[in-house]
């Protein structure tokens, strides 16, 4: 029994040997339709949050595309959310934001969004922030 499975193992050695081991060339694509704009942070983590004192987010974004993009609008999901936007078009190259004030009247876990449309894109890019309220003290 010990010369078969000797026997066999040699056979498997042999047999990979033969195997080819030719390394897949990585051929590197740029798409046409890459991303007319890049978020710094589509997520931003606010850590802890004192009750009742408005907390400000910033998330920036940089206009990739050959055209200027403008931000039609902007949709917090919640009444205790405030946002505020660049509102002239963001020439190629440039830099725009979205800003998102939260006011937290309730203690403990929160994720919020903001929704966001632009000249750039059919779909909306929607952004998140979270955290913890933390009770005055």
């Amino acid at each position: 029994m010990k010369k078969v499975s000797l026997f066999l193992l040699a056979c498997t050695l042999v047999l990979m040997s033969f195997t080819k081991n030719t390394p897949v060339p990585h051929k590197i694509t740029i798409s046409k339709n890459a991303a007319p704009i890049v978020w710094k942070s589509d997520a931003i983590e606010v850590g802890s949050i004192p009750q009742g004192v408005p907390k400000k987010i910033q998330f920036e974004f940089k206009n990739t595309s050959k055209k200027a993009i403008l931000i039609k609008s902007v949709k917090p999901s919640c009444g205790c959310t405030a946002a505020e936007y660049t509102k002239t078009p963001v020439a190629p190259g440039k830099s725009g934001y979205v800003k998102a004030t939260f006011n937290a009247l309730a203690t403990g876990p929160f994720t919020k969004t903001v929704t966001v449309f632009t000249s750039a894109d059919k779909s909306p890019t929607v952004l998140k922030f979270a955290g913890v309220v933390a009770p005055k003290k």
